[in-house]
């Protein structure tokens, strides 16, 4: 009688944090289609619950980590640098206990960890398996890290206070902008070219993993290559090469029924993430802007996005007024299902990566308001590379508002957008498809951990499409 055939593992390390976990999550589907089995192991802080998406997978979680009361005090920055610190022999010894329990030939295959993971390198090079480094952002943020990293704090901030020089492009890095760079709000320019000297570090790993396509980014693909010397993988989008739910966030439906009510291409979808605040003088000029616009709006506002409130009942009785008549407000919306629903004509958004690839995958044009980290470099390039977003740079006013939800429901120039946008969609399809690039360079990385080959560190070509 032959042995039941037992699948080779791969285990997950995710960032405790929607951005990061989402596209992690849909790494995992896509491997586990190719005959993995899927080990997530995560900490206290933001576990992901095993859904029905996630049944077959096994959820681990490190003891005495962190916790929201830490996040309060330390800041997410200081937070994430924090639990590198404390959880690198933790997750060593999760690791070794799963090691001794595994059965016969269920070896582990590799170790895949988020890039601020990085205390997830020590215990596979102890036990002498391949670790992977996953960027949940793009190439070419990942290329603004590294210089990041390198830069003088001292000088980069008396560079920054200067207006001229934040309008002016940054050295090798055309189109971006010294402002464009992906610094943080959330800390110190200390903490986070600390903080990108660690994530760009791969250390021992024998790969990177880019939830990125080479239509969206090739240069800044190849560059990546040349500078890491092991394989790069570009393998996204991965939403659309292996759906997966795995919001941490409650989703509320109900704002589905209202987008059918609508006229195509005619409403305006305002979501500024899982982190995104907004002060109550920008949520009044938010809200006079869209109603200016005279265009329907759903507006997700997240408990907690306003400071010193709960959610929106701190708000003066003129916002309710505001956007009574063609607003619908939800705490958090399904945004897949909105993006493709077709009354949805835009989408105002911090431009996360998750969140340009979802917009970029449903042919939606994009109104950029970046806060923070990628979200400038992701802005940017959706306006001066691909030409399918408008920024909204600035202090928030009612009038700009107004004005760039008119330029792309309402103006030519917002068909030509459109229609840039639909097009790049096309590509993007077409990369996660057989033969496309990412389709093939996942198969090129399932097939060197099938041969056991990933320790080679043979450089593997970006395709161009």
């Amino acid at each position: 009688m032959d042995k039941k055939q037992v699948k080779r593992r791969i285990v997950l390390v995710p960032v405790p944090a929607q951005g990061h976990v989402t596209p992690i999550m849909q790494l995992g589907k896509a491997l586990h289609s190719k005959g993995f089995s899927i080990t997530v192991i995560q900490t206290q802080y933001n576990r992901v619950s095993s859904s029905q998406d996630f049944s077959d997978f096994q959820f681990l979680t490190i003891p005495g980590t962190l916790t929201d009361s830490d996040l309060k005090t330390l800041g997410a920055l200081q937070f994430l640098m924090k639990l590198n610190e404390i959880c690198e022999a933790s997750f060593k010894h999760c690791l070794s206990q799963l090691l001794q329990e595994q059965g016969s030939g269920d070896d582990i295959a590799c170790v895949i960890y988020d890039e601020y993971m990085y205390f997830s390198a020590a215990a596979p090079k102890e036990f002498q398996l391949p670790s992977v480094v996953f960027s949940t952002t793009n190439a070419t943020a990942f290329v603004c890290r590294s210089v990041l990293a390198k830069v003088n704090a001292d000088k980069f901030l008396i560079d920054m206070k200067d207006p001229e020089v934040q309008n002016s492009l940054f050295p090798g890095l055309d189109p971006l902008r010294y402002k464009d760079l992906p610094t943080s709000a959330f800390g110190t320019i200390e903490d986070i070219i600390k903080l990108y000297g660690e994530a760009v570090n791969t250390r021992t790993a024998s790969a990177v993993i880019i939830n990125s396509a080479s239509c969206l980014e090739s240069s800044s693909l190849s560059r990546l290559q040349l500078k890491l010397q092991v394989p790069v993988y570009p393998i996204g989008p991965l939403h659309i090469a292996a759906s997966a739910s795995s919001s941490l966030l409650e989703e509320d439906k109900s704002c589905i029924e209202w987008l059918n009510k609508q006229k195509p291409r005619t409403v305006i979808y305002i979501s500024l993430g899982s982190l995104g605040r907004m002060e109550t003088k920008d949520m009044l000029e938010m809200a006079s802007g869209l109603s200016n616009s005279n265009q329907p709006f759903l507006w997700v506002i997240r408990p907690g996005s306003i400071p010193g409130s709960d959610w929106t009942e701190s708000l003066p009785e003129e916002f309710s007024k505001l956007v009574s008549e063609r607003g619908y407000i939800v705490k958090w919306a399904p945004q897949m299902e909105v993006l493709r629903n077709p009354a949805v004509g835009g989408f105002l958004s911090h431009c996360g990566w998750n969140s340009t690839l979802e917009s970029i995958g449903e042919g939606v044009p994009m109104i950029c308001r970046p806060i923070t980290g990628d979200q400038k470099v992701n802005a940017r390039y959706l306006e001066s590379v691909w030409r399918i977003g408008v920024q909204l740079e600035g202090e928030l006013v009612k009038e700009t508002v107004e004005r760039v939800v008119k330029r792309l429901i309402v103006d030519e120039e917002g068909a030509d957008i459109r229609k840039r946008a639909i097009d790049l969609k096309e590509k993007v399809e077409a990369s996660v498809r057989s033969g496309g690039s990412s389709c093939s360079s996942l198969h090129n990385f399932v097939n060197s951990l099938q041969t056991k080959s990933l320790c080679s560190f043979e450089i593997v070509p970006v395709q161009s499409q």
